[in-house]
This record gives structure tokens, C-alpha cells and sequence, in this order.
């Protein structure tokens, strides 16, 4: 009895042992890829010869979403093509087949998307997941199916393209370069038609905001941003030092990705025009949870960060960090407080009640001001106070470019939507 128990605890022991080899293996036959290696191809502009039905659409291949597919009708050939935004170099394209696969198919890429060079071809494809290692240089890359392996359509869960480790920078970002434009007591979101009825704003972006902006009156003025089609206002609430009103030197405007999950970010849409969000708490009494703004020192990290002024040592600049709520609720432009229609993600998806994820606006303001805090203050109070407005007047087709180039795809650009 006592050989038996040893015998069964040896071959408790070799189960674990094998379970543990199984999982190994297991783990080596699957592709991982991290958030840092997100396909160039994902969320990009994509066309196809056909579609089985409305739920098979060509732009399911690219959305970074597995459970979704593209799948076209029961005959060859057949091609899926993608827009990649911009001329990039090309270095692998990993192609997720469902169970109807092409077991002849070509690579293709195109400077125009007219005419097509073949960068790779088989007869003898076996589906599943297939990673080709390629050499190129184009905006567009195609599939093209010649021969059906089934007698279905041809299916893919993903079509992802991999661009070289230089060629991008994979932050999901665009941004605005936005100086000071104008001083005034005026709010064209929290006392819309009051002149004078606000405490002092400084503002930046649009030239001629004021009390009396709307969609229109912004979209017909200009601006000092870079790039100049951004005719959004943005306005906080000036700043003081030794009671005279100190403007940012640097007064940058990011539009991030960032605070999602991957599978959110795919998924961000534009920001609507016209939408107005305001962040920060104005009427705060002290830093607490309703301060969303961070004081720092730039060129001083040792610092630290707070949710009230800093005392930053001579030759730096006192910085203000503001974060706006990237979750709308897909409905309304504005809400009586000016907040409740967007919220901030929880654990990396946005709420069911604002399932809609935007784009999320980064305030950052350099003031040329240092030393002791006690010199300072905001027409709003304490610098807990710290709040941002933004009326959104950048031009649709112009935001849409951005979100489809930038964000969803996680890339790095530059103010004029370009890697």
C-alpha cells in the first residue's frame, strides 16, 4: 500500500511536470505581440472586392479586434486592399485566417493605389496564421486571393502590416501648438452671451473667441495655432504673479489615445465639432479629488509634482498638466454643468454610460515664472483651481484624417497629422 501511495505521488508529480512542458509549448506556438508592436495597418482606411454580408466588412480585418472578420463572396478572385495613410516601409504582414482561407494568394503594395507590385505570392498556402516577412515601400498594400481553399469566400480575422522598429514611434498622439491669443472676463461655455461676466480668462487658438462664439463664429475666424485648421478655442483662467497676469511661453495642445486599452483605442472616434467640455474645478476650496490639474517645474523633476503651485528653483519654468475626459456619451455637445456629458475611463474602457471613446485632450502650459508660490494665484483662486475650456471648431474632415492616421493605429504625429 505504501509503494502504491509513493507510486501515485510520482505520477502526481510527472502530471505536473507535462502540464507544465504542454504550457510551454503552448505558449511558443502563439505570436505575442505587445502594445509596442501594434500593426501599423490597425484602424486604417480599408476596401474590398466583396463582403459576404454587412457584418463582414472589409474595415473588421484591421479594427485589432479577433473576434471580428472580414469575409468576401463565394467566388475568385478576390482582394482586400488598405490605406496605410502615408508612405511607410513595410517589413511583415501576419495574416489571421479564419476557417476559408486562400491557398493561392499574392502580397501587393502601390504608391496610388492604382497600380500594384507583387512583394510576395504562394500556391501553397495552409491558412491559420501566416507571417510573411516583406520588403517595401508604399502607402497602400493589398491581398489578392487568386484560389479559394474552401468552397466559401476567403476569411480574415486580422490582416496586420508591420512597419520597420524606425520607421514610427507608436504613441497614439496628435497635437497643437496654440500661444495666447487675447485676455478677457468672458466664457463662451459657462456664461455663453455675458461679456464681462466671468473672472479674467486667458485664451489661446482662436483669434476673435468670446462671449458670443458659437461653431459658426469660430469657423469663420482664424487662428494662431500650428497647424493653422485648428480654429478650436481653448481658455484657462490667467494667471498672477505679484497681482500682475503672467501668459504660458509654451502652450501645447496634445490629442492622446493614451489611458485605454489597445482594443479602445481602436475603436476612438473624432471629436464632434461643436463639442465644449470644460475640466477642473473652478470653485474648489482646497486640492482634492476634484483637482484634476498638476503643478510642476520643467527642467526640475526633482520637484515632484502637486495639485496646488510648486516652488520651482531659478532657471526653470512653473508647468500646468490638465487632463480632459476622454468618454462621451454620444449625444450631447454640451450638459448644464458642462461636464456630465463625458467622463473619465475606468480600468481602461469607458463607462456604458459615455460608451463613445474621443480623443483625450492634453493641456500643457510653461509659465516663465519660478520661486515662491506664495506670489502666485489664478483669477480663479489657488492654483487647485486650475481649469481648462475647450470649444471644439477643428474641422471634421481634418479631425477624422487625425484619429484615423494617429490614434487609432497608435502613431506618433506631428502638428500637421503626419508621422
Amino acid at each position: 500500500m505504501g509503494r502504491l501511495r509513493a507510486r501515485s505521488g510520482v505520477y502526481r508529480r510527472l502530471g505536473r511536470v507535462a502540464a507544465l512542458v504542454i504550457l510551454l509549448v503552448a505558449a511558443l506556438a502563439v505570436p505575442v505581440q505587445t502594445a509596442s508592436a501594434a500593426p501599423i495597418s490597425q484602424g486604417r482606411s480599408a476596401t474590398a472586392s466583396s463582403v459576404e454580408s454587412a457584418a463582414t466588412s472589409a474595415a473588421a480585418a484591421v479594427d485589432g479586434d479577433p473576434g471580428t472578420r472580414w469575409s468576401s463572396a463565394f467566388a475568385d478572385p478576390q482582394w482586400l486592399a488598405v490605406d496605410l495613410g502615408s508612405s511607410v516601409t513595410i517589413a511583415r504582414v501576419v495574416l489571421n485566417w479564419e476557417a476559408a482561407y486562400a491557398s493561392a494568394f499574392r502580397l501587393e503594395v502601390s504608391p496610388n493605389g492604382t497600380t500594384w507590385t507583387s512583394v510576395y505570392s504562394t500556391t501553397t498556402g495552409a491558412g491559420g496564421v501566416q507571417s510573411v516577412d516583406v520588403t517595401a515601400t508604399a502607402r497602400y498594400i493589398r491581398l489578392y486571393a487568386e484560389r479559394r481553399a474552401t468552397p466559401w469566400g476567403v476569411s480574415l480575422w486580422e490582416f496586420e502590416v508591420y512597419g520597420t522598429a524606425g520607421n514610427i514611434v507608436r504613441v497614439a498622439e496628435f497635437l497643437a501648438d496654440c500661444p495666447f491669443t487675447h485676455r478677457l472676463p468672458d466664457d463662451p461655455i459657462i456664461f455663453p452671451g455675458l461679456p464681462g461676466a466671468s473672472h479674467m480668462h486667458s485664451f489661446f487658438g482662436n483669434r476673435t473667441a468670446n462671449a458670443h462664439s458659437t461653431v459658426a463664429t469660430l469657423l469663420a475666424s482664424t487662428s494662431n495655432c500650428d497647424p493653422a485648421e485648428d480654429l478650436s478655442s481653448y481658455w484657462v483662467p490667467t494667471l498672477y504673479a505679484d497681482g500682475a497676469p503672467v501668459e504660458p511661453t509654451g502652450t501645447t495642445f496634445y490629442y492622446l489615445g493614451e489611458g485605454v486599452a489597445d482594443s479602445v483605442i481602436a475603436r476612438i472616434q473624432p471629436l464632434p465639432l461643436g463639442l465644449r467640455i470644460v475640466a477642473g474645478n473652478a470653485k474648489a476650496t482646497g486640492p482634492d479629488d476634484t483637482t484634476i490639474s498638476r503643478w510642476s517645474c520643467l527642467h526640475a523633476g526633482h520637484v515632484g509634482s502637486s495639485k496646488d503651485f510648486v516652488n520651482c528653483p531659478p532657471g526653470t519654468m512653473l508647468e500646468s498638466y490638465l487632463d480632459f475626459p476622454q468618454c462621451w456619451n454620444g449625444r450631447d455637445l454640451d450638459s448644464p454643468d458642462h461636464k456630465s456629458h463625458m467622463a473619465y475611463p475606468v480600468a481602461g474602457q469607458c463607462p456604458s454610460t459615455h460608451p463613445v471613446p474621443v480623443p483625450k485632450l492634453r493641456q500643457v502650459l510653461r509659465y516663465p515664472v519660478n520661486g515662491d508660490p506664495a506670489r502666485f494665484r489664478l483669477a480663479s483662486g489657488g492654483g487647485f483651481t486650475m481649469h481648462g475650456d475647450f470649444f471644439n471648431a477643428w474641422p471634421e474632415a481634418e479631425m477624422e484624417r487625425r484619429v484615423r492616421d494617429c490614434i487609432r493605429p497608435i502613431i506618433k504625429c506631428g502638428a500637421n497629422g503626419r508621422p
